[in-house]
């Protein structure tokens, strides 16, 4: 990947629905070497699709929260489980593998406290294996964004 495939993804990460003329205005390069570089990065999986940012506030999911899961040990099967588990719940949007006394890290939508407590007890409680979970809710968020930092 060149500084040239990196500049039409990051056009891509703050406006996906730009069209190739407009793609290759904001990238300096004409139509048709743009559009192949794009279906290149499409390709090759540098570019892994396209969706929509949604205000989660509005859909209905106002609370974000953010869990640290350490694990009671880390042999396959527990291991195993477990992020099958958290590939199949859909109220989990994101989980990290961390170094440090944690294991994961999730990030959480739901629509109340309720919802968290129901989420906990019946979704990662049930996964087993679970020996501890430190939860931390957002009040506010600062910055959020998909446009990945410059290279060049």
């Amino acid at each position: 990947m060149d500084s040239k495939d990196r500049q039409i993804i990051r056009a891509l990460q703050q406006n996906g629905r730009m069209t190739n003329q407009d793609l290759s205005d904001a990238v300096n390069l004409s139509p048709s070497p743009c559009l192949r570089r794009l279906r290149n990065l499409e390709q090759s999986g540098a570019i892994l699709g396209y969706s929509a940012k949604v205000n989660a506030k509005t859909y209905g999911l106002p609370i974000t929260v953010f869990a640290r899961i350490k694990l009671e040990r880390h042999d396959a099967d527990i291991v195993q489980r477990f992020e099958a588990r958290v590939r199949d719940t859909e109220e989990i949007l994101e989980c990290h593998v961390l170094t440090g006394s944690m294991d994961y890290q999730i990030r959480v939508l739901v629509p109340n406290l309720d919802a968290y407590e129901d989420f906990v007890r019946h979704r990662i409680h049930t996964i087993g294996g679970v020996a501890s979970i430190d939860t931390t809710f957002a009040y506010g968020t600062v910055k959020q964004t998909d446009v990945f930092p410059s290279l060049d």
